[in-house]
């Protein structure tokens, strides 16, 4: 992931798509579609029942999902017998991934060579008290969230234990599948979010739907990600068509 950022002469674009969606064994093909648009890597989501930050198009594709029988098990064996090298950032809620258990999720994990996390719903006091030691162990970072509401101080806090992935910088403080902010408050805020990391890259996210969306957001950070609008087009059979503009 580090090589990723370090080698970058552009922002780059990474998906979020859901593990399942639109069918259990679509992965495959998602993934050689990212390749041939030069996607740079993807964001690849655990389906939940529960996905707290996640608006209405996530959440379908969740249940959806999980009414495949989309499960952790049938996830790192697609993993594992993927084509794709494209680096791939799984983003799930704890409950889940601690039902599953905890060590054996990142022993597969690193199995599968997956190359972070984001957990959204794991507060960083709560990991560095309980989880931190354990994640390190298995080298792949956990990439932390911030909003433009965050605080200085939360912001360094974040790039520091984020530092060996990426900072996600929420846009507004909403869930996904929003209007990302473009007023000159907000830009200047990014700005100094972007400062605040150092080194630490910083990805925006929710609620970039387009091309002119995603250069707007991403413009003086290390890129953006796009999640609800792409998986918009997916379920009207129109995903290479919206890759095509970037």
């Amino acid at each position: 992931m580090k090589a990723l950022f370090k080698n970058q002469s552009k922002p780059l674009l990474s998906i979020f798509t859901t593990a399942g969606y639109p069918k259990i064994d679509d992965l495959d093909r998602q993934l050689a579609l990212f390749d041939s648009k030069n996607v740079n890597f993807i964001e690849l989501g655990i389906p939940f029942s529960d996905p707290m930050a996640d608006g209405p198009t996530i959440q379908e594709t969740s249940t959806i999902a999980l009414q495949n029988g989309m499960n952790l098990d049938i996830l790192f064996g697609q993993l594992n017998e993927r084509k794709s090298t494209l680096p791939i950032v799984l983003m799930g809620y704890l409950n889940p991934i601690l039902l599953f258990g905890l060590e054996r999720f990142l022993e597969l994990s690193k199995k599968a060579n997956v190359s972070g996390f984001i957990i959204p719903d794991l507060e960083i006091d709560l990991y560095q008290e309980r989880y931190k030691s354990i994640f390190e162990a298995f080298e792949i970072p956990v990439c932390f969230l911030v909003t433009p509401r965050t605080t200085d101080a939360r912001i360094q806090k974040a790039a520091e234990l984020s530092k060996n992935g990426f900072v996600y910088l929420v846009s507004t403080n909403s869930i996904t599948g929003g209007e990302v902010a473009g007023n000159n408050k907000l830009s200047a805020r990014y700005e100094e979010i972007k400062s605040l990391c150092g080194a630490t890259p910083v990805m925006i996210g929710f609620g970039i739907s387009d091309r002119h969306s995603f250069n707007g957001a991403a413009k003086n950070l290390n890129g953006g990600i796009i999640g609800s609008a792409y998986l918009k087009a997916l379920k009207k059979g129109e995903e290479t068509e919206f890759l095509n503009q970037f």
